[in-house]
Formats: C-alpha cells, structure tokens, sequence
C-alpha cells in the first residue's frame, strides 16, 4: 500500500497554489496516487452519485489497490491508451472510459492543528468527477475544466490513516469536438487553513486610473468562516510589492470572519504591463489575529489600461494595436492533455517568434499556469467558458465533417451548471493581467446545430458556415441564444467589469436576428470577414474582430487594412489532437507549430506578415506544372529542403517582409530578381537544382543583408543522432527537459528525410514522459521509448522521478551508478552512431 508522507511534500511549489486559491498553506498532492481503468461499464456506473445510494467498492477505504498501477498526477490515461478506427475521430480515435484513482494520506507525522482545516483542490479533472474521503462522498464535479475544491476536515480519520478515492467517468468519451483527455490531468493540491480564513478566490485587483505619475487601484478582500459559531474580526493588511519585493503601496483594515471589503491603494511613477515589457506586481493580502499572521495570499498584478472603440479597434496602454491572436486546445500532443508548464512556456514561446501576441483559450478554462506564462511573457488572453449550450453539437466520428455525427455531450448538465462554472472562471483567473476578454461561449449559434431561425431561407449567400438546410421550426428557436448570452454576460460583469465580455459568434447572420449580439460589449466573428464592412455600417456601435479566423492572406488583410476591426484569431496556433479526419489520423495539422512545439513552414510564413522584426525564410518544392499557371502553385508550407535530382526545376519560394531579396547557390546569385505573388505576397524563383547550399537575404532599407538570412544545405545520408536539451539541470519537482534530437550526417547536417527508428534509454532520478515526432498519421505508441523522425527530428519530455530508474535494452550506463544525483538519457538507432543527454538532478527543498 502506497502511503504518501504529507511531511515530505515540497514547500517550494507552495507559491503557485496560493496565487490560484488566494487562501492556505498548499502543498502538491501529485505523487503517490493508484490507479485503475474499469474494464466493464454498467448503465449505473454513469450516474452521478449521491450520498444515499449504495457506496462503490473503489470508493471505499477498506479495498485492496496495492496492485493498481503507479501513476503521477497530471494523468491523461486516454493518450496512452491505443488509437482504434472504432473510437471517434473527434477525440483522435483515443478513448475515454471510467478510471479510478486512490491515495493513502497520512497526517500521523503532521497532524492539524486545533481549528485547522485540511482541503483539496484540483485544478482540473476530465471530467464527471465524483471524491471520497474515507467512504465519505465530498461531491461530484460534472466540467472537466472547472477548478475546484473540498473541505477535507469532517471526514479525516482519528489515527491519521485516510484514504482518497477519486472517480472520473468519461464514459460518454465522444462528448467533445477535439481532444480532452481523461484522468485528473492538471496539478491536485492540500491547503492547510486555520478556521477563518481568506476565501477562495477572494483576492482580487481593480484598476480605477493609470497614468504615468500614479496609479490608483482597489483590492478586494474576503473572508471565510468554516466554524458556525460568530468570530471577532480581523484585521487585515494589504501590500503592494514590486518585482524586486519592495513594498510600494500598503494599507490596512478590521474585516468581519465572514465579509467582503474593498481598498484602495495608490502606487507612485507605476511600472506599465505591456507585451514588450509585462512587469508585475505582487498583491499581498496578511490575515492577522491581533499580532499572529493566520492566513495569507499572494496574487500577480499587471497596470494596464484596455480600450475598446467601434471605429479604431483595441488600444493597450492607450496605444492602437493590432490583435495578432492564435487559438489554442489542451493538448501537447503524446503528452495528451497532462502538460507540465515547461512545455508550455517553450510553445509560446515559439508563438511569439512568429508574431503572435495573443492567445484564445478555446474553448475553456485553461490550465491556470498556461495564463500565468501568458502574464511573463506578455501576451494576452481571451478566456473562454465553454463550446456548447443547452443542446449538444455534431461531434464527428469517422472523420471531421464525414458520415453521421454523434450528439454526446457536455450539455445535459448546462442549466445546472454553467452559472456556477462561468463565475468560476471568472473568479479563479480575474488577477491575470494577460486576460483582456471574457468569452462566454464559442459557436453557440451555428446555423441549425441545433438552434435555427427563420433567417435561414434567405438564401444562405451570408453565411459562411453550414446550415445543414433552411428553417427548421421543429429544432430549437435561435432568440434562446440572445437569452442565455444575457444572463451569463451578467454573471461575468457581476465578478468584473474591468474587462469586456464577448462571443465567437459562427451563424453571425441569424445571431443578428437575437439579442446576443447586444449581449456582449465585443462580437467575435468566426470566419465571417465578408461581413466586416457591412455590420460596421449596419451596427455603428458594435466593436468586431475575428474570434476565429483562416491562415490566408485576405483574412489578414480585412484586419490590416480595417481600421475597425482590431484583431483576429488563428484557428490555430498548434496542432492539436481530435477533430482527425479518416482513420488513421491523430489530429489537426492547422497550427503555425507543431505537436512537438517546433515552427512549421507555414510559421515562417506567418511572421513575415505579423513580425515587425526582419523574417528571411526559404523553402522549396519541385516545379513540376509549367506554364501560365504556375504560380497557383505557390505554397506556404514549403520545406527547408535542398535535396533534389540534379537539373530539376525547383520552386524557392522567400517568406519574408522585405520588398524584395537575392538568391545565391554556392555563393553565386541565382534566378535573378524575384517575382511576388499578390495573392500570397511571397517572393519566389523557379531554378535549377545543384547541390550545395542555398541561401536568401533579403533587403531592408539601412540594415545589413545579414539583418535577414536563411540558408539550407544538401545533406548525405544519414550517419548519427545529435540531442540538444533545452536545459542542463532539473530543480523542480514537475521540471521538464526538451530534448530535441536530430538525424544527422556526417558533416553535422540535419538530414530532413531521415525515416530512422530512435530508441530512448533513461537511468537515474528521472523518467521518460514520451517521445513526439509531430506526424499526425503517425498512429504509434508515443509514451513508450520508440518513436520514428519527422523531419528528421523528434522531441523527448524527460521529467525527474521520484525513484531511481535504471536503463532498459542493451546500452548500460559508462560508470556511475543508479544512486548518483544525475541522469543519463541515451538514444540509439540502427546503423548510426548514437548519443546521450546527461541532466543534474538538483536538490529540492528550497
């Protein structure tokens, strides 16, 4: 039987939880768990339990699981399961199920204090979840991207021993258009906390007025009583710090054991969040009883200004701007929906390579540390609620838009639920600085899926998505959409109006027929850039911008050239799994970065027309259709390729923002000026093939041609493997290596078309998370040690273990031994010569 040590649990992470909860002493509950998947399902397996129906055998504390298997929260079980051409398409043929989950908490060596009280807070898990303590129901959580929490204290065992059953039933595993996951697949936290307390989510900021000589700010804060009897009051004090910890703003105030008050701070000469520069505050909110300090929160604060006008669009900082924006799902690929912040932050990263600088979480509360990144990095945010309503969508199951849909869903839980859910949102991510928009809902109203409007027989030459037909009075009347759009909107305002809400508007025809439009301060149009100019002139007053958008040009150019529309978002930034076509497929390729994080072709092309740096980018492709019509031919996913049969046509095609660049092939000029096509707006040259290296420089007026250039080489066959790790050492306990490792050739050439097998070894304090090669039709385990190049490359997640692993196969480690503090992760592949990482191990305690 496992027994997880609450004393040994690490007070470095603490930090993290409490600017989520805003309340307690958190310590990560991510080790130690056990898990089962159950083999069988029975119709009563699906019912949400209660407390007066019998208590399930898992859930009870006296079951036997020291055979169930060793697991570390975050935990995706769907991902490492096998694909099957007989689950459905939408979740990337990846099924769903019931799992169990269990862990033995011991409080003998740390038992409460007189008053204290003990809760568990997961921060997010797919989905129904249902939580036991000690065979004592806690509750049942139907969103599977809600955060949410439960007071431990009744139901804890005398001697110290208890024990946690956790139930999370995605049975219904086609219940989503893309990829969710299934397990408890963000962090899971204990928080100590004495009687009264701060509330959960009750820390929060407000910017009254900015400007350059003073910022005036209110803070809220709140109390919680969990006793019954009444309390004397409390003082409370509230300190604004720096980023060097300095105390610039500090006040104080008596708060009642149950009460919420706001105050007000000013900061002299304040320091600007901007995407350039995304300086941060810390607001620290102290719960003293007379002298002794009982409780505190810490919470991340950004001083920014965000404006909204019908005519000129979006201003940060009172600076007009662009909305440069990427939609984004949960997944990292073979990493499934359980992905470590490192990763993260690597992804985004590479989206602000390529110009984005802004992120739509769609189409649901992310994981929280994702908007924490966003808040470093400087990035915005436009935080969404949810993708479907009261009635469920098509969910496609043998391909996106193939054969006949299945109608699972999230929505038989919608009218009890979504209140709660949106203001939990809203509350639980309100002091990230990155969020400049509230989203209700995403594509609520698309045309006749299911609500329908008269609207509908008008022809259908505005719309730009399938109606599935005309009016169909028999299916749900589309004014429903205006209503609920009235009421959560208020919610949303009702926690903060500092912020505007808006919609992912899809049927944005038949929307404006309801009151949903009216509803939100901002109108998302997705896919709907024809409407642009018309709704400006018909809805004066109305702030649009593309909520979703394609990659071409023209959808760029209608908000380039608008001074209106400030924004759009990309559908997507990154591949992501689901929403696949016909089997075998993993997912969406429709991203700028891969599953593996890395910059497609496609990415390159996207910063030449949002980077305001220089961007130089060649790729190549045989001309093989000569002609008047060869520049249809013109790709924006070319790749960085310089192997072909000599003398054949080659189109090289240049992404860039230059006005023009030169061509040289073994330093000689080539193909002379280039031609641009209009459509695209890339350079290009049709020439011949000869070995060597190719290189582009484009011309910027007063900059070196070394300002911008790109190059690729003709590579020999493949001869060694070459790993690079995004970092020497791991520190924290949830620390993640990104290992890329490459096919070369013998003169250290990446060889693009290398196909090899790669083997991943790992020895020490750590542990392979999974190997990915970014190939949607690569239907392979990934979370073995096995994975095959794409582009002769992959990427390995290296995370610490809590326990020594030793190596598997035939390749042994040079000296050492299992107990040293580092770690050794080899690859190897036949015929080529192999390579190691070596990674510190630091470590953790402080």
């Amino acid at each position: 039987m496992a027994i997880f040590l609450l004393s040994l649990l690490l007070l470095a992470c603490s930090l993290g939880a409490s600017a989520q909860t805003s309340f307690g002493k958190p310590e990560l509950l991510n080790s130690g768990w056990r898990f089962m998947l159950s083999e069988s399902i029975t119709p009563s397996d699906t019912v949400p339990p209660n407390s007066s129906m019998p208590l399930p055998r898992f859930a009870q504390a006296s079951t036997d699981d020291s055979r169930w298997a060793h697991v570390t929260i975050p935990h995706d079980w769907g991902v490492t399961r096998p694909m099957s051409p007989d689950c459905g398409s939408c979740q990337g043929y990846l099924p769903g199920g019931i799992g169990w989950y269990r862990n033995h908490i011991d409080l003998g060596n740390k038992p409460l204090a007189q008053g204290e009280h003990l809760f568990i807070y997961f921060e997010g898990a797919y989905n129904r979840s249902s939580v036991w303590l000690n065979g004592h129901l806690l509750g049942f959580r139907p969103s599977g991207f809600a955060s949410f929490l439960y007071d431990l204290t009744p139901y804890l065992s005398p001697d110290g021993n208890n024990v946690l059953a956790v139930r999370i039933d995605h049975s219904r595993q086609n219940d989503s258009r893309w990829y969710t996951g299934s397990g408890i697949y963000r962090p899971v936290w204990l928080i100590r906390a004495p009687e009264i307390h701060l509330a959960l989510w009750g820390s929060a900021w407000r910017i009254k007025s900015l400007n350059k000589n003073k910022a005036s700010v209110e803070v809220d804060v709140e109390t919680t009583n969990e006793g019954t009897a009444e309390a004397a009051s409390r003082k409370a004090i509230v300190e604004i710090l720096d980023a060097t910890g300095k105390i610039v703003a500090s006040t104080k105030t008596t708060i009642g054991a149950r009460e919420k008050k706001t105050v007000k701070l000013n900061i002299s000469t304040p320091k600007y969040w901007s995407l350039d520069n995304p300086y941060l505050y810390n607001v620290r909110t102290r719960l003293l009883n007379g002298s002794q300090e009982t409780d505190r929160s810490e919470v991340t604060m950004g001083l920014r200004t965000l404006t909204f006008s019908p005519d000129k669009g979006f201003a940060l900082n009172d600076k007009w701007m662009k909305v440069k924006g990427v939609c984004l799902h949960d997944d990292a690929g073979v990493l499934g929906t359980a992905v470590p912040s490192d990763v993260w932050r690597r992804r985004l990263q590479n989206l602000k390579l390529v110009g984005a600088n802004a992120i739509r979480m769609s189409h649901n509360p992310h994981a929280p540390a994702l908007y924490a990144l966003c808040d470093s990095l400087g990035l915005l945010v436009m935080d969404e609620a949810s993708d479907e309503w009261e009635f469920p969508k098509r969910k496609w199951l043998k391909g996106w838009n193939q054969g006949r849909p299945g109608f699972e869903g999230t929505f038989d839980y919608f009218n009890e639920w979504i209140d709660r859910d949106v203001a939990d949102m809203v509350r639980r991510d309100r002091c990230h600085p990155s969020i400049f928009l509230w989203s209700i809902g995403n594509e609520v109203d698309y045309p006749n899926d299911p609500y329908t409007h008269p609207v509908l027989n008008g022809g259908g030459s505005d719309f730009t998505q399938p109606a599935y037909g005309g009016y169909k009075p028999e299916q749900p009347n589309a004014e429903r959409i205006g209503i609920i759009a009235q009421r959560l909107a208020g919610i949303v305002r009702s926690i903060d109006n500092s912020r505007a809400v808006t919609g992912a508007l899809a049927g944005v025809v038949m929307s404006n027929e309801t009151a949903y439009p009216e509803a939100v301060d901002v109108v998302g149009y997705n896919y709907t850039e024809s409407r642009y100019q018309t709704d400006h002139e018909r809805y004066p007053k109305r702030v649009i911008y593309g909520s979703e958008n394609r990659h071409d040009l023209p959808a760029w150019k209608a908000v380039r050239d608008n001074e209106h529309i400030f924004g759009q978002f990309l559908w997507t930034g990154i591949d992501y799994l689901g929403e696949s076509g016909p089997w075998p497929a993993r997912g969406s390729s429709a991203g700028l970065l891969d599953l593996s994080g890395n910059i497609k072709p496609n990415g390159h092309y996207r910063a030449a027309l949002w980077s305001e740096k220089p961007v130089c980018y060649i790729g190549t492709y045989p001309n093989e259709r000569r002609g008047r019509d060869n520049r249809n031919r013109l790709s924006t996913y070319a790749p960085a390729l310089w192997n072909y049969r000599e003398g054949q046509q080659i189109r090289v095609v240049c992404y860039t923002n230059a006005k023009t660049a030169q061509l040289f092939l073994n330093d000689k000029p080539v193909g002379g000026q280039p031609q641009r096509d209009e459509a695209t707006d890339i350079l290009f040259w049709d020439i011949d093939y000869a070995p060597g290296t190719l290189r582009c420089e484009a011309a910027f007026p007063g900059s070196q041609p070394s300002a911008a250039t790109c190059q690729i080489t003709t590579c020999g066959r493949p001869f060694a493997l070459r790993a690079t790790s995004d970092k020497a050492t791991l520190t924290r306990q949830d620390e993640v290596a990104q290992i890329t490792v490459e096919v070369i050739d013998e003169n250290g050439i990446v060889v693009p078309l290398a196909d090899n097998n790669i083997s991943c070894y790992v020895s020490g304090q750590a542990r392979l998370l999974g190997l990915e090669n970014g190939d949607m039709s690569d239907i392979t385990s990934k979370t073995d040690n096995r994975c095959r190049v794409q582009n002769g490359r992959i990427v390995a997640y290296v995370t610490r273990s809590d326990r020594n692993t030793q190596f598997a196969g035939r390749w042994q480690q040079p000296g050492g031994n299992a107990q040293s503090p580092k770690a050794v992760v080899h690859f190897s592949s036949p015929l080529l010569e192999s390579t190691s990482v070596q990674l510190d191990i630091s470590q953790i305690g402080n």
